[in-house]
């Protein structure tokens, strides 16, 4: 077998592997094999929630795949065999679910086997925040009235918490308090009116660190394709980092390569372009 270049692709989920209808296209699946028969492993980075993740890799056919999910903070294969996990303790989980509380959003506790909700009116958020957490069906979302009273009663950590704003303002005002009262937090947003918060330890490029070690496999052998700020990190941070075309400018300058947006197939385009000529990151520049 020729000798490789990149070793490792990693694929963001959400406005990276499905289209804007949130399908998962034809060409996309067989890129991933393509990459795969080039002798790349292939996962996924995301901040879904590993079981949501999981049900995307099986459609993949990455069903023994480690997966980077949660932002980087719950690495696995399977649900119950982490290896890597880095959990927001029971204070701050409290502390956090307490302050955004005070504003108008619809807050996820995303554990690793079920999700916890406060009960919105708002229900074009809560299906927006749906179509990222995955199917109720396999990974049930207990909705509460309060969920820092639910707290007080039953502690509870996890890899992260997700909340969706439907007013800008109101989110940059919680994510100003989030920074000024939470201790050991990174936040970042995967979405329009998201915030997405982890401990400060984890990242979707820490992840993919961690999957390198075990796999014998450096950051600058892994391609990483992104399109969200929550991608920031790993795209600058490995070998061949590519925006999709769809991103925000910033996103699109820190990256090696910028491809074709997820509605125009631009997984595809990428992987059969890296993949087949296995060239130098310096020739995407």
């Amino acid at each position: 077998m020729t000798t490789v270049t990149f070793r490792l692709l990693a694929l963001d989920i959400d406005g990276t592997l499905l289209k804007s209808n949130h399908r998962l296209a034809k060409e996309t699946k067989e890129a991933v094999e393509y990459a795969k028969e080039k002798g790349a492993y292939v996962t996924l980075a995301t901040g879904r929630a590993f079981p949501s993740a999981k049900k995307v890799a099986k459609a993949l056919k990455l069903d023994d795949a480690y997966l980077v999910t949660h932002d980087g903070a719950f690495v696995a294969s399977e649900v119950d065999d982490p290896i890597y996990e880095r959990r927001l303790d029971s204070d701050r989980v409290y502390q956090i679910v307490d302050i955004l509380e005070n504003y108008h959003c619809h807050i996820r506790l995303l554990h690793e086997k079920y999700a916890i909700g406060n009960k919105t009116r708002q229900r074009n958020l809560m299906s927006r925040m749906n179509l990222s957490v995955g199917d109720p069906l396999f990974y049930p979302v207990n909705f509460v009235d309060s969920p820092s009273h639910h707290l007080i009663d039953q502690p509870l950590t996890v890899p992260k918490i997700r909340a969706q704003f439907w007013s800008e303002k109101e989110r940059k005002d919680a994510l100003e308090e989030l920074r000024e009262v939470v201790r050991n937090t990174h936040i970042t947003s995967s979405a329009e009116g998201s915030l997405d918060i982890v401990d400060a330890s984890a990242s979707k490029a820490k992840g993919l660190q961690i999957l390198g070690r075990k796999l014998g496999i450096s950051l600058q052998e892994m391609v990483a394709i992104g399109s969200s700020e929550n991608d920031i990190e790993m795209i600058e941070q490995v070998g061949l980092g590519v925006a999709m075309g769809q991103s925000e400018k910033g996103i699109q300058s820190i990256a090696d390569w910028v491809t074709r947006s997820n509605n125009q197939n631009g997984v595809g385009y990428a992987v059969r372009e890296v993949f087949r000529k296995q060239l130098h990151p310096e020739i995407y520049k």
